[in-house]
């Protein structure tokens, strides 16, 4: 199922003054795993959010500024929509949103944007089969075409894989594989249709760079996706030693209690096209003070220039 809210007086301000919505020749995407943002309790997960909780998810969406936000283990319409209300109160105005809504029935895949959504293409009945048994896609995907300037638009892949938790159906890591091999395919979709598609593919993939599951998210070769790798601003600036390996900056978005354990399991990936319009200078992970009051994931944003020359 999907939401979408495209409010008609807005809608008619952002695209005929282009002042308003496309002035600005960069623009900042992020993506947030807000922790069970839930109003009220579902089958399988008791605990709605506290205020204080919520006032921390806010003071970290406000520090990134995004232009466009994905958003993972959001609860229904309701949630997102107290949510987006309180960013405005907060000066942070959403027009646009989307909420995906795929066989999980407690947490979702959610958008909120300031850039016009000019078309939505849900994916919330994806499916596969493991050992003969047909499995779904738990939380489906999320794609929007976005436009952030008047000659350039992208499309926009959220996802959130399956947890690292064990469950009876399945092996959870094979699950999370066949997951991101249906993610995959999407994408080679978008490329065989164009090879210079503009796509960013984000979200919560529950899973560290080397596992089977990213890398068959990221590809290979000539539509190998590429990895932002947003990091801390804390001064680590110096390149690793061993040149086969990512520099020793700390890069960490999730903190898993069960084993006290810190991983980066959180990305935003850009096609090649995309690439070449990517600020790296301005792509890095939130340092905020109390940030796991808010959640057990960091936000991470990336930034992108409009103008191709």
């Amino acid at each position: 199922m999907l939401k979408r809210f495209l409010p008609g007086r807005e809608l008619l301000v952002l695209v005929l003054s282009g002042s308003v919505a496309f002035a600005a020749d960069t623009f900042r995407v992020a993506t947030y795993n807000v922790e069970n943002y839930l109003d009220q309790p579902t089958e399988s997960r008791q605990f709605v959010k506290s205020d204080k909780a919520k006032a921390k998810v806010c003071d970290s969406i406000c520090a990134i500024n995004p232009d466009v936000i994905a958003l993972e283990e959001m609860g229904g319409t309701n949630a997102l929509l107290e949510l987006r209300a309180s960013l405005k109160a907060r000066g942070l105005d959403f027009p646009w949103w989307e909420h995906v809504q795929g066989w999980d029935t407690n947490i979702h895949v959610a958008i909120l944007s300031r850039l016009p959504i000019v078309a939505s293409h849900p994916h919330t009945n994806e499916n596969f089969l493991l050992d003969g048994r047909r499995f779904a896609v738990s939380r489906g995907f999320a794609e929007v075409n976005i436009r952030a300037a008047t000659n350039f638009t992208f499309t926009l892949i959220a996802t959130h894989l399956k947890s690292r938790r064990p469950v009876p159906e399945a092996d959870e890591a094979q699950l999370r594989l066949e997951e991101a091999m249906v993610l995959r395919r999407i994408v080679d979709e978008h490329f065989q249709a164009d090879p210079d598609a503009k796509l960013i593919v984000l979200g919560d993939f529950n899973d560290v760079k080397d596992s089977e599951s990213t890398r068959t998210v990221i590809g290979r070769g000539r539509f190998k996706l590429v990895d932002t790798r947003p990091a801390e601003r804390n001064g680590d600036n110096e390149p690793n030693e061993v040149a086969r390996f990512e520099p020793r900056n700390v890069t960490w978005t999730h903190y898993y209690g069960k084993e006290d354990t810190y991983s980066r399991i959180d990305y935003i990936l850009l096609s090649p096209a995309m690439a070449r319009d990517w600020l790296t200078n301005d792509t890095y992970i939130l340092t905020l003070p109390n940030w796991g009051v808010g959640s057990d994931h960091r936000p991470i944003v990336a930034a992108f220039k409009t103008d191709n020359n």
